[in-house]
């Protein structure tokens, strides 16, 4: 097969939109970073995702590497492990002692640990077309965990009525992602790329019709249960970090609480409850920006 197979030009077609798309996605959260250089802070923010993201990029580097003739799979996973590197850098930057704790752990434990174990296994012991099947079989185990890990903002949307975390443009994005790297898939004759991508269609699907259900539904959280889910699970909206917590609390800064709520069925202290909660700065879910194949 040469460079971009041209006994296949649909192949070099779905191979550069699939760059192109997946680019777009890897530059998704830049908005979120640069307000964390500019604040100085990791406000809350997870390294996780971000870390998955590289280690997922350098394996379907590597698998391109030994599968061969697959410049656009490496060209897509040199930029993601460059973006993802940076990310994680300005990170760890500016993140509180224990998380940039947490996340050298990570990053140890998934590149320093994990992939170097996958790499040396596969890559003495194994040798051809055995080799390429076992680490092409590792990237869809990753690349399936990836797809799943979003399912829980699929059933937050469901439970709450509510689209607030789950951006439209984002699963529209990824969903165009997975249409082209499974037509690549399907035309370079891979199944290791195009399986995944099956799954990351569907769900982006789901997701985008959830958004249109539930875009103009009315959320039917309990207004007294939402108040106590800002405190008690705020790490899944915008958890803080311990360093900024102690740092209000010596400047003898007021952070909010939570107010006792009346639970009678009083229209006026509902609406007024809805006001309070409107007002609390909410920062949309931060969704592993992971692209099967590109990521």
């Amino acid at each position: 097969m040469a460079l971009f197979d041209l006994h296949h030009p649909w192949l070099l077609v779905f191979g550069v939109l699939g760059n192109v798309i997946s680019i777009l996605v890897f530059l998704a959260p830049v908005p979120a970073f640069r307000r964390i250089c500019k604040e100085k802070s990791t406000m809350g923010y997870q390294s996780v995702p971000y870390v998955v993201a590289l280690f997922s990029s350098m394996l379907w580097m590597y698998y391109a590497f030994i599968k061969k003739n697959a410049i656009l799979l490496v060209s897509i996973n040199s930029f993601g492990c460059i973006v993802e590197t940076i990310y994680i850098t300005i990170f760890i930057l500016y993140a509180s002692k224990e998380s940039r704790r947490q996340t050298v752990r990570l990053l140890v434990l998934l590149i320093g640990g994990l992939y170097t174990l996958i790499f040396l296994i596969t890559l003495f012991p194994l040798n051809g077309v055995l080799r390429v099947q076992v680490v092409g079989w590792i990237c869809v185990t990753v690349a399936v965990g990836v797809f799943a890990a979003p399912l829980s903002i699929v059933f937050q949307v469901v439970r709450t009525k509510s689209v607030e975390f789950m951006p439209f443009t984002l699963s529209f994005f990824l969903t165009l992602s997975a249409i082209m790297w499974f037509g690549y898939g399907l035309l370079l004759k891979d199944l290791c790329i195009a399986l995944p991508n099956v799954l990351g269609f569907f769900l982006g699907m789901i997701q985008m019709l959830l958004y249109g259900i539930y875009r103009n539904a009315k959320p039917s959280i309990d207004l007294e249960k939402k108040v106590c889910e800002l405190v008690i699970n705020s790490e899944q909206i915008h958890p803080l970090d311990s360093e900024d917590i102690n740092s209000n609390d010596e400047q003898g800064i007021n952070t909010p609480g939570v107010v006792p709520v009346s639970v009678a069925n009083n229209n006026d202290n509902e609406e007024r409850l809805g006001e309070q909660l409107a007002q609390v700065n909410l920062q949309p879910l931060q969704t592993p920006v992971l692209v099967v194949c590109a990521a």
